[in-house]
C-alpha cells in the first residue's frame, strides 16, 4: 500500500468515527446542552464570590480588569476537558452494546481512535466555545497573531485532553475500580490547577500541592498569552511553560494509545 493510499484509508476512518460520534451525541441533546449550562454555574461561583473582592484590591496577577476574561477561558477549558469523559462514556455504550470489540479489534489504528473522538468533540462544542471566546474578546480585545495563538494553544490543551480521555477510557472497560479512582483524582488535579481562582488566595500548604501540577502552568500560560497581547513572542517570555505544553501534548496521546494497547491486551473488556 502506497503512503498517499494509507494517508487516505487513515483519514477515511477518522471522518467515520467522528461522524459515527456526532451522531450518537446528538441522541441526547438535553444531556449535551446541560453539560453546557453545568459549566457556565461552575463560572458564576467565583463571578458572585470573588467579584466583589476585586474591586477594592488586585490579588496576584488577578484583577477586577481581567477577572471575567480569566472565567471566559475557563469556561472554553472546562467544556475542552468534557471529552476526558466522552472517552469512557462511549467505550461504555460500544461495551454495553457489544459493538465494541468489532471496534477495537477491527482495522482501526488506535491514533485514528483518537482523533475521530478529538473532531467529534471539538466539533460539538464549537458553538459555546466560538461564543465565549467572542465575548472574551469583547472583554479584553487582542491582536490577529494572538488570536492565532491562543486558538493553537486551546488546541494542544484538547490534545492534552484527549490523551487523559483514552487513558481513562481503558480503564473504564477493563477495570472500572482503577477508572473510578482516576476520575477521582482528576478532580483534584481540575480543583488544584487554579483554574477560576487566583494561587495567592490558597494557604501556603495548598500552594506547595499547586505548584507540582502540570495543568498549572498550562493554564497560567494560557491566560498570559492573552493578557500581553504579544503574539507567539510570549514563547519567549514563558519558554518552560510553552516547552511543557507542546511536550505534554505531543506526548500523551502516544502514552494514552500505549497504554490502551498494554491494558486491553491485559485485562480485555470486563463487566458483562
Amino acid at each position: 500500500m502506497t503512503i498517499s493510499q494509507q494517508i487516505k484509508d487513515n483519514l477515511s476512518q477518522i471522518m467515520a468515527l467522528t461522524e459515527k460520534n456526532i451522531k450518537l451525541q446528538l441522541r441526547y441533546k438535553l444531556g449535551l446542552i446541560l453539560s453546557y449550562l453545568t459549566h457556565i454555574i461552575s463560572i458564576f461561583t467565583p463571578l458572585i464570590i470573588m467579584g466583589n473582592l476585586f474591586e477594592f484590591r488586585a490579588v496576584g496577577e488577578w484583577t477586577s480588569d481581567n477577572f471575567i476574561l480569566y472565567q471566559f477561558i475557563a469556561y472554553n477549558i472546562m467544556i475542552l476537558s468534557g471529552i476526558t469523559s466522552i472517552f469512557p462514556g462511549q467505550f461504555r455504550m460500544e461495551k454495553y452494546w457489544k459493538t465494541l470489540p468489532a471496534l477495537i479489534i477491527g482495522p482501526f489504528n488506535r491514533f485514528n481512535l483518537l482523533f475521530g473522538i478529538f473532531l467529534s468533540h471539538l466539533i460539538l462544542i464549537s458553538i459555546p466555545f466560538i461564543f465565549f471566546f467572542i465575548l472574551a474578546l469583547i472583554f479584553n480585545p487582542i491582536s490577529i497573531t494572538t488570536i492565532l495563538f491562543i486558538i493553537i494553544v486551546f488546541f494542544l490543551i484538547a490534545l492534552i485532553f484527549s490523551g487523559i480521555g483514552l487513558i481513562l477510557g481503558v480503564f473504564a472497560i477493563s477495570n472500572e475500580n482503577i477508572w473510578n479512582l482516576l476520575q477521582f483524582s482528576l478532580l483534584f488535579i481540575f480543583w488544584f490547577s487554579c483554574i477560576t481562582y487566583p494561587f495567592e488566595i490558597f494557604p501556603d500548604f495548598i500552594k506547595n500541592i499547586i505548584v507540582l501540577n502540570p495543568l498549572y502552568y498550562i493554564f497560567d500560560f494560557l491566560r498570559s498569552s492573552w493578557i500581553e497581547n504579544i503574539g507567539f513572542n510570549i514563547i519567549s517570555l514563558y519558554p518552560f511553560h510553552f516547552t511543557f505544553l507542546i511536550g505534554t501534548a505531543l506526548i500523551l496521546p502516544f502514552i494514552g494509545v500505549f497504554l490502551f494497547n498494554l491494558i486491553y491486551k491485559k485485562y480485555g473488556i470486563t463487566g458483562y
